[in-house]
């Protein structure tokens, strides 16, 4: 019976307004539908960027909220599976925004409770973008899930679905944009 009305949960219709207005998620250094700057591209992988995660703010989550997790994403990484770059859950109910850089590794420039899961790279922190050479243009997706939980109940070592999962589960409303970047 949980299982099913774990199910049911994340079946339901999450709204993008509160109180008439959007909930949004937008960052000065990456606009929506816009080619990502070298300064948040990966440094490894015949990349060659700075890594610096993207300053990003957000306006209007439901009333309910409790906390929110950030989880960027690669649907066209050439993995069958995608590529998930940063993880970030916990945050505050009071956050409204994450400075630029704030995806350090040891997660020393979040906020305070806030946890990072894995990437695909294999480490926690912002992991920026490094397509192949010629595979096109990739869509790395930005979303930020106002949560009606204090806290994602996930263990130390969730992957990165799982993280994923347990965001979309308890999630009041989602906040979007997409970033562009080949090479």
């Amino acid at each position: 019976m949980k299982r099913f009305a774990l199910w049911l949960t994340m079946m339901m219709p999450v709204t993008a307004l509160a109180g008439g207005a959007a909930f949004t998620l937008e960052s000065p250094d990456i606009p929506h539908n816009s080619r990502i700057k070298d300064a948040q591209v990966f440094n490894g992988f015949g990349c060659t960027g700075q890594n610096v995660s993207p300053a990003l703010t957000w306006k209007n989550a439901p009333a309910g909220t409790k906390s929110f997790a950030l989880l960027m994403y690669d649907p066209d990484a050439p993995t069958g599976s995608g590529w998930w770059h940063w993880l970030v859950y916990n945050l505050p109910a009071s956050t409204t925004s994450l400075a630029a850089g704030a995806g350090k590794a040891d997660g020393s420039a979040l906020p305070a409770g806030a946890l990072q899961g894995n990437t695909d790279f294999g480490t926690p922190g912002y992991g920026g973008p490094c397509p192949p050479v010629g595979h096109g243009i990739h869509h790395y997706q930005f979303t930020l899930y106002a949560l009606k939980v204090d806290k994602l109940d996930v263990p130390a070592t969730a992957t990165a679905a799982y993280i994923g999962y347990m965001a979309n589960a308890n999630a009041l409303a989602k906040a979007k944009f997409t970033g562009l970047y080949s090479r």
